[in-house]
């Protein structure tokens, strides 16, 4: 099983990044997925989930009205569009499905 992160990097405060969590080795198509991020010295929070069919999805607070959250299910791959970048969204993001977990990718959030 695999699932792997891209997509960040390095953003200006007000910018946008499009995260990709690619899956392999598993039915992801039958799993309701999820994004976590997890900034220095605070604990992994949830950001967004999906449902296994993309028919439903939630937000934390912080990312309500600025991200999205979807899915390719015949691409095995699940989404998250941030916009309106701020400094409080750097941290690494992970992808979540089922049990299995991505190793994270870093957005930094600067000018």
């Amino acid at each position: 099983v695999q699932l792997v992160e891209s997509g960040g990097g390095l953003v200006q405060p007000g910018g946008s990044l499009r995260l990709s969590c690619a899956a392999s080795g598993f039915a992801f198509g039958h799993y309701d997925m999820s994004w976590y991020r997890q900034a220095p010295g605070k604990e992994r929070e949830l950001v967004a989930a999906i449902t296994s069919d993309g028919g439903s999805t939630n937000y934390a607070d912080s990312a309500k009205g600025r991200f999205t959250i979807s899915r390719d299910n015949a691409k095995n791959t699940m989404y998250l569009q941030m916009n309106s970048l701020k400094p409080d969204d750097t941290a690494v993001y992970y992808c979540k499905g089922y049990r299995y977990w991505g190793q994270g990718t870093q957005v930094t959030v600067s000018s």
